[in-house]
């Protein structure tokens, strides 16, 4: 199947298997604020912020949204990271006011992109990147939260696990067509976005994941794992970063794969991810980590099969 995905196509994703942990108490802010890489203290209610949790090491050990609420911070990200995420910022929870509550088992998402989604929403102001708005639906809050997670416009639908089937069909009934998981993951990763657990893991400084536009702040407060991070910025440059590569719609490579120069059997970097389906041109695109000297987009990079299969490098851009 090819993921043709056209601007004005409205698309609805089930992804009720992300994870959803809600942070309430008067120190909220400030407790997470020393735990991540963004400025979570400057958050007013409705905005919202791309971060990475890290340890003393500046190793990542979650990629997260952080959504800004009156009474409440809300953190979303990819499946199965509830359990990691409560026991690790849990840790550090002495007397602060401070409560870290899960969400993922009681509250579903439905994931709306295409050029239209906003208007569909009614979103007539529109919704800045990482905002977020209450609704109501079918009798219960429907948290809208922007989340380019496709290099588009996205928007969450955070509803409680009894909606979501009939906000799906709602939407549905109103041009939305559904899209499977294997196209999300093309799309995904076609838009270079990284999966924590999968090309994110802790093995990894905050700087090689290529978002740190995006994820870091570096006017903010101390925080766990700042100093490396910091030593790493004046440095200039990582040993590694994550990219974008393209190969021929017949080459079919693997997840750990180990990518070589095509100029000699110099090690150059591994396959991350690999998308389940071509792009709109028949290429297929995979994610992996590039050493410094393989990195630059149009580098040529080879996987040994028979025959050889040839990659070039690119960028993984900077939405979301």
């Amino acid at each position: 199947m090819t993921v043709t995905s056209p601007q004005d196509d409205l698309v609805v994703y089930d992804v009720s298997d992300r994870t959803q942990i809600e942070i309430t108490g008067a120190d909220r802010a400030t407790f997470l604020h020393g735990f991540c890489t963004n400025d979570i203290k400057s958050l007013q209610p409705g905005q919202g912020c791309e971060a990475l949790l890290t340890n003393i090491k500046g190793r990542v050990l979650a990629h997260v949204y952080v959504f800004a609420g009156t009474e409440s911070l809300w953190l979303e990200t990819f499946p199965g990271q509830e359990s990691a995420i409560i026991s690790h910022l849990d840790r550090y929870l002495i007397r602060e006011d401070v409560q870290l509550i899960g969400r993922t088992a009681e509250r579903g998402e439905l994931l709306v992109t295409g050029t239209l989604a906003a208007n569909l929403l009614m979103l007539d102001e529109g919704l800045a990147p990482c905002g977020s708005i209450t609704r109501e639906a079918f009798g219960s809050p429907l948290e809208i939260r922007r989340v380019d997670l496709l290099g588009a416009p996205c928007y969450l639908l955070s509803v409680v696990r009894t909606a979501v089937e009939s906000t799906r069909l709602s939407l549905q009934a109103v041009g939305c067509r559904a899209g499977s998981p294997e196209e999300f993951e093309t799309r995904r990763i076609q838009a270079g976005f990284p999966r924590y657990g999968q090309d994110i893991t802790e093995e990894n400084l905050a700087q090689e994941v290529a978002r740190t536009p995006q994820c870091i702040s570096f006017k903010k407060g101390c925080y766990l794992g700042q100093e490396p991070i910091a030593r790493l910025d004046a440095m200039g440059h990582t040993n590694r970063e994550l990219r974008r590569i393209q190969f021929d719609a017949s080459a079919h490579p693997q997840p750990g794969a180990i990518m070589l120069s095509t100029e000699s059997d110099q090690e150059a970097g591994i396959v991350t991810s690999v998308a389940p389906c071509p792009d709109p041109l028949g290429a297929v695109i995979a994610l992996g980590y590039l050493k410094t000297n393989f990195s630059r987009p149009e580098t040529r990079v080879r996987i040994n099969s028979d025959p050889p299969i040839v990659g070039v490098v690119q960028s993984v851009g900077t939405s979301g």
